[in-house]
């Protein structure tokens, strides 16, 4: 009987022992496949980086190599805000892209709160809404956009761009933030209604509960908006409104062959999503992977 409950524990630890190293081999096969696709992504934005920083002649002569003494050069940059209105250019995209984001999330929350929370026939309808808005392109409407921005008096307005990102923006926000407030428990909102709190009070309560939805809907909206160029081609072309994205592409075509500027122009439209990017990243995947799973 001992010999047996001996071979069968010997039996089950091997197992055991060879179900660890699988998974290590798995986990590191993995990690080298994550690492190698960073590498890809990354090697690209780091080349225009640091070739920014060179001298033309270095660029074509060494352009892996690192800037030295000879090679160092921010002649390229200081072309840029010379010639360029990159001041002008990310006031121009932080203006639109905070408005939107906090427009976005206001409206958005009392939306989801509204759909979530009171049980009118209409309110499914009213959802299917949203949820069609994300399926379909809000280019899509360019020109009865373009049309009705005439009819208001906001073209060539930074106005225009907050309120067509706005509405870009909500129908994933609103989706994505209904599955947060059905989350939240009944006991707290009927606690604070108990206590003499009104509608705007109750919602208040509950935001804590939903505050990783509403940091992954932030992030979700201000990458796109950052990035945009289609919409501030069409409704605010001229130099004093134009964005980042805007004012690279416009520098690019303009300069396509003074390397040094050209690369700097693209360092400075790209550096502003990669910070967000870094910034907002973790909010971003935990909120949207939570709100899947409720």
């Amino acid at each position: 009987m001992s010999a047996g409950m001996t071979m069968t524990a010997a039996t089950t630890a091997a197992r055991a022992r060879r179900a660890r190293r699988s998974d290590r081999a798995g986990t590191l096969v993995v990690h080298g496949l994550l690492i190698v696709f960073a590498l890809l992504a990354i090697a690209p934005i780091l080349l225009v980086v640091v070739n920014s920083f060179k001298t033309t002649p270095a660029i074509f002569e060494h352009p892996f190599a690192l800037p030295n003494a000879d090679t160092f050069s921010t002649g390229g940059y200081e072309r840029v805000f010379q010639r360029g209105h990159f001041v002008d250019n990310y006031r121009n995209s932080l203006i639109v892209t905070l408005s939107s984001t906090v427009l976005t999330l206001v409206l958005a929350t009392l939306a989801a709160f509204a759909l979530t929370e009171y049980r009118v026939r209409f309110a499914p309808l009213v959802g299917g809404f949203f949820v069609a808005g994300i399926m379909l392109p809000i280019r899509l409407g360019t020109v009865p956009i373009l049309k009705t921005m005439i009819a208001w008096g906001l073209m060539d307005t930074l106005t225009a761009l907050v309120l067509v990102y706005t509405a870009m923006s909500l129908p994933l926000g609103v989706a994505l933030l209904m599955t947060y407030f059905r989350s939240v428990p009944h006991e707290l909102k009927e606690a604070a209604r108990i206590d003499g709190a009104g509608e705007l009070r109750t919602l208040s309560v509950t935001l804590p509960v939903v505050r990783p939805g509403l940091a992954a809907v932030a992030s979700v909206t201000m990458l796109p908006i950052w990035n945009d160029l289609w919409f501030p081609l069409i409704l605010a072309p001229s130099q004093e409104n134009q964005t980042v994205t805007l004012g690279v592409q416009q520098f690019v075509g303009q300069f396509l062959n003074d390397y040094p500027a050209l690369l700097g122009a693209l360092t400075l439209g790209a550096v502003p999503l990669v910070v967000l990017f870094v910034v907002f990243s973790r909010q971003f995947i935990q909120g949207l992977s939570q709100g899947i799973g409720k």
